[in-house]
């Protein structure tokens, strides 16, 4: 199984694709954390992803291909995949057809996050990760506990690209660049789409419920 997740940003897909990777044992895929590890490695690369980033912009087409493509090589002995944040435009999404013939896989469904810009904003301006697991938590509405993160408080960080200017900007980009691919996968009659402005936990038994339905 091989699923995409959509969402604006502080939609909660980084918890939803963790939790979704853990049940259903699917390798997660985060354009995100790949960029992230690429700016912690202080490359020039990595330099110019920070750039773009602080400033709430996309990084180019070629990138993103680039380290999904590397990605999908490296694990091709795994069953399903979990596409967590990509593709974020209809070229990515060309690119991504492409390269999922050429490892055989094939994307069982499109699960889309949806919530309002205020509850967006309130959610990002609070999230944190661990510097250690890459776990993403909010102080919030989902803080870390004992018995789902171990790393210890010393791991965890704001996202330096978590501003309210930065925020503002990455909501306008998905809303123009990112939601004309929905309708792509909606004439697939793939796309699921989810409120995501509730529980958590709620959420996921909804994701739960369209997943489990897919494997019967």
């Amino acid at each position: 199984m091989n699923i995409i997740l959509f969402g604006p940003p502080g939609a909660g897909k980084g918890t939803q694709a963790d939790n979704i990777s853990k049940n259903f044992n699917l390798h997660k895929i985060s354009t995100g954390d790949l960029l992230r590890i690429e700016m912690e490695r202080k490359t020039d690369l990595g330099k110019k992803i920070k750039s773009k980033m602080d400033h709430g912009m996309l990084v180019s087409d070629d990138i993103i291909t680039n380290l999904i493509s590397k990605i999908l090589s490296a694990i091709k002995s795994v069953e399903g995949v979990i596409f967590d944040g990509y593709p974020r435009n209809l070229k990515q999404v060309k690119i991504l057809d492409t390269l999922i013939k050429e490892h055989n896989r094939r994307i069982s469904c499109v699960l889309s996050l949806d919530a309002d810009k205020e509850t967006l904003k309130k959610r990002i301006l609070g999230r944190i990760i661990c510097t250690k697991c890459g776990m993403t938590f909010n102080k919030n509405f989902n803080p870390p506990k004992e018995k789902t993160h171990d790393c210890g408080l010393n791991y965890l960080r704001l996202r330096s690209d978590d501003t309210e200017k930065t925020i503002n900007n990455r909501i306008e980009i998905y809303a123009n660049k990112t939601l004309p691919i929905l309708d792509y996968y909606k004439d697939q009659k793939i796309l699921h789409k989810i409120d995501a402005s509730g529980e958590i936990d709620k959420i996921y038994d909804e994701i739960r419920g369209i997943i489990t339905s897919l494997e019967t």
